[in-house]
């Protein structure tokens, strides 16, 4: 959601998607997919209904269906419902913010279990709603390890900062950007190299800090070469954002075992985290991470303390839940 396409057609376009899209752009999976999965359950025992969201349409989705067929639901919760991350800045009518808040705290009430990615999550939604305490579990979104088994942990050659994932206005860092730009004027042969989306302000910033020359945009790759590009990458940069959200890639990027440059206000997870494996340090938007620079040597990512986020481990967990609806 850009801040700096100011279009009258832009500007109509993002009222209607953050006032009108309820409870994201997705609610039009709503009805073909309760259609899709009644015609399954009707012919199929299913002991639980587990929804993933976002898009929180999911939960909405699950809980039509729990409720249809008398099953228990189980809503895994991976980034806040009516704040997230992506409203930062935005404005939302009263009315929407009414409805979505409603739907929210109906799938809260309806859920016989809720699984959220992190502690600080977890903490938000209780103080929320209070009533979900004794029903609200922490299981990290993680990573799969056999991902990483053919593939080769071996720097490129070259000093590529690599960022992996979307990245957008909000998150830009131009104090950063300076730190790279002063890094290579005193001699550290530095590259960014981008996977995904940039947004416009991110470019632009880049741009007027003279790093065009030493930047690279790679657009979207598959899955299996993301994790090739984080494996040759000699530093990998990631903006957690959202202090209740841990970013799903990092988990990705601490098995990488490259040092991590992260930035979030106020995300004590990511820097407890980052601390008890010694992958990394975490920045305030605001600050130039020059420190990480001067201990990059230091960061000797601790693999063993980084696979209790393998999926596998995680999954018993979930399993666990289930068993005990």
């Amino acid at each position: 959601m850009s801040k700096t396409n100011k279009g009258l057609r832009h500007r109509i376009a993002l009222w209607v998607r953050l006032n009108l899209f309820i409870p994201d752009a997705r609610m039009g999976w709503y009805f073909p997919a309760v259609k899709e999965a009644s015609e399954y359950l009707k012919n199929n025992k299913v002991d639980a209904i587990v929804s993933n969201g976002p898009p929180h349409i999911a939960h909405l989705i699950g809980k039509k269906l729990s409720k249809k067929f008398n099953i228990p639901l189980v809503s895994v919760f991976i980034d806040p419902w009516v704040d997230i991350s992506y409203y930062i800045g935005q404005k939302r009518n009263r009315l929407t913010l009414a409805i979505d808040g409603k739907l929210e705290k109906s799938v809260m009430e309806h859920s016989s279990q809720i699984v959220v990615v992190t502690k600080t999550l977890k903490e938000y939604f209780i103080k929320k709603y209070p009533f979900i305490k004794n029903k609200t579990h922490v299981l990290h979104w993680g990573y799969n390890e056999d991902d990483f088994s053919k593939i080769e942990n071996i720097n490129s050659g070259e000093k590529v900062i690599l960022h992996a994932g979307n990245i957008f206005d909000f998150q830009n860092i131009p104090e950063f950007w300076k730190a790279i730009k002063r890094q290579i004027e005193n001699g550290n042969k530095l590259k960014l190299k981008f996977i995904g989306t940039v947004s416009p302000a991110v470019k632009k910033s880049i741009e007027e800090i003279g790093l065009n020359e030493y930047t690279e945009y790679n657009g979207f790759l598959s899955y299996n070469e993301v994790l090739k590009e984080m494996c040759k990458a000699a530093y990998l940069l990631v903006c957690a954002t959202e202090p209740r959200h841990f970013p799903g890639k990092l988990f990705e990027y601490m098995r990488a075992g490259k040092p991590i440059i992260a930035f979030g206000n106020d995300n004590t997870e990511v820097a407890e985290v980052l601390k008890e494996t010694n992958s990394g340090m975490l920045f305030r938007y605001e600050e130039s991470a020059e420190e990480f620079f001067e201990h990059a040597d230091k960061f000797k990512t601790d693999l063993e303390k980084v696979k209790q986020f393998d999926r596998k481990v995680i999954t018993k967990k979930l399993a666990d839940i289930l068993d005990n609806i």
